[in-house]
């Protein structure tokens, strides 16, 4: 079952998520089979990140929470807090997973 991961920078993380985002970008390169959807959160008014949203196909929480948990971002002390749910896939990429009916 896929779990949405959405993890908000710290305030004044800025420098540390650029200087991290290499091993990020690896990191999600390594990890593409197990990812359905990611990208940054963006400030509204500055464009700068300041979060990430991950959609995660895993097996279980556990599993998701051992991904965000060897992110470098994570791992470097980029993100303040996590929130981690199920995902029930209805539409992705204009596809439709609803039962018929």
């Amino acid at each position: 079952m896929p779990y949405m991961i959405e993890a908000t920078d710290k305030p004044g993380a800025l420098a540390l998520r650029t200087s991290t985002r290499p091993a990020h970008l690896k990191f999600l390169a390594d990890n593409a089979a197990k990812l359905l959807a990611c990208g940054a959160l963006l400030d509204e008014q500055t464009g700068e990140g300041i979060g990430s949203l991950y959609i995660v196909d895993t097996e279980d929480r556990a599993e998701a929470e051992a991904f965000i948990a060897a992110d470098p971002f994570s791992s470097a002390g980029v993100f303040g807090e996590t929130r981690i749910l199920r995902w029930r896939k209805a539409y992705l990429d204009g596809r439709s997973y609803l039962p018929p009916g």
